[in-house]
């Protein structure tokens, strides 16, 4: 088993380092909220005051942050995960980032004698919970696979899927879908509603159909009671599709479904709703229309 350390253990880090925890590893975690990292000693893992402590003789050091600065400067910074890390550990860093940030990061790693992976992770806090994210990897091929022992772990679909950077790139493929698929089951929500009919019912037979999605089972009937309880914040989706924007124009492509998409979950977040969960585009897309 591995010693590793876990920094950032938020809505997905929490439960995916508690999973750790339960598969045998030894883990000790740092969050800025004290509460989260005694959450994680209640699992069964131990407490880390800094990023140091974390580090300190771990063999695998996980992060999951919120955007890429906070990566640079937890990863990066002078008194960061490179600073303190072992010659030969593993950094596995599963926030939703820009590739171009997770090249950064793999290439001061290798300075370091450091094996850096970007690890981005699908699947909600429902399979944080459960271990079953879809976890798409990017990195060299023989720090994959000394990682896919703790990374079954935490996730159920591991797959490999490029150098440094493409695991980002992937994750912000499956942003961009996820944000479409919920642009528009808000608005068939908004269209059966609109022609009285049992949503309950036709989303039911919807689900079993050609239309059917994960983002429908997952999202569907929360949307229905609007509850909007946060699994993953507005605002963080919010960057996700700015990660999305500028990475296409990288590329010289355009996304006109991801553009119209990302300027509706933009003007939720304007109007107050960056710390719902996602789904609650549905209350963009019901405003549109002039309906309560």
């Amino acid at each position: 088993m591995s010693k590793i350390g876990f920094i950032g253990l938020g809505i997905m880090g929490g439960p995916m380092a508690a999973n750790l925890v339960a598969a045998g590893h030894e883990v000790a975690g740092y969050n800025r909220s004290r509460a989260k990292v005694d959450q994680l000693v209640a699992d069964g893992g131990t407490a880390a005051s800094s990023v140091a402590e974390a580090v300190a003789g771990a063999e695998v050091v996980f992060t999951m942050l919120p955007d890429s600065p906070d990566v640079e400067a937890v990863v990066l910074g002078e008194d960061g995960v490179l600073a303190h890390a072992q010659r030969g550990a593993l950094l596995v860093d599963c926030s939703t980032i820009r590739p171009d940030t997770a090249r950064r990061v793999a290439e001061a790693a290798a300075q370091r004698e450091v094996r850096a992976l970007d690890a981005p992770v699908s699947g909600g806090e429902p399979k944080a919970i459960d271990g079953t994210l879809s976890i798409m990897v990017g990195g060299a091929a023989d720090a994959f696979a000394a990682a896919e022992d703790v990374l079954g772990a935490v996730g159920a679909t591991i797959v490999h899927v490029g150098p440094a950077g493409a695991g980002q790139t992937v994750k912000a493929a499956n942003q961009l879908i996820v944000a479409g698929n919920i642009g528009l089951l808000a608005e068939a929500l908004v269209f059966l509603e609109a022609h009285g009919v049992d949503t309950e019912a036709g989303l039911d037979v919807l689900g079993g159909g050609l239309a059917g999605s994960s983002v429908l089972n997952a999202k569907g009937a929360k949307m229905r009671d609007r509850e909007f309880g946060p699994g993953f914040r507005l605002e963080l989706h919010h960057k996700d599709m700015g990660i999305v924007q500028a990475a296409a124009r990288e590329a010289g492509l355009t996304a006109p479904l991801g553009t119209l998409v990302a300027q509706l979950v933009a003007a939720s977040v304007a109007q107050g709703d960056g710390a719902l969960d996602h789904s609650a585009l549905l209350k963009q897309i019901t405003q549109l229309n002039g309906r309560s």
